[in-house]
């Protein structure tokens, strides 16, 4: 008997790019994991505190979502960095997921 019915394992070379930087307030460093699965979107991942999403530059027009998913505290930070991952991150074609 199974306990787990495996979904997917793929292995697949990747591009990152791991990117410091700061605004007027805080320092960032993140690493970007550009991959196809996932529909494509980058894995971008905070190497400060670990916390990552799935975002493209289509996604981060959307700061609440931004300062949610990496717990900023200021609005003004979040909209820093939504600037950033506009200038930073692919955009995507829209395509149904399923």
């Amino acid at each position: 008997m199974n306990l787990f019915e495996r979904l997917y394992d793929e292995q697949e070379n990747v591009k990152v790019q791991f990117i410091g930087f700061t605004t007027d307030d805080v320092r960032y460093d993140f690493g970007i994991v550009y991959t196809n699965m996932f529909f494509g979107k980058p894995l971008v991942i905070c190497m400060q505190t670990g916390r990552s999403a799935l975002l493209c530059a289509d996604d981060v027009s959307n700061v609440d979502h931004i300062q949610k998913v990496f717990h900023i505290q200021s609005a003004k930070e979040a909209e820093d960095l939504a600037t950033f991952f506009e200038k930073t991150l692919p955009t995507m074609p829209l395509e149904p997921q399923y």
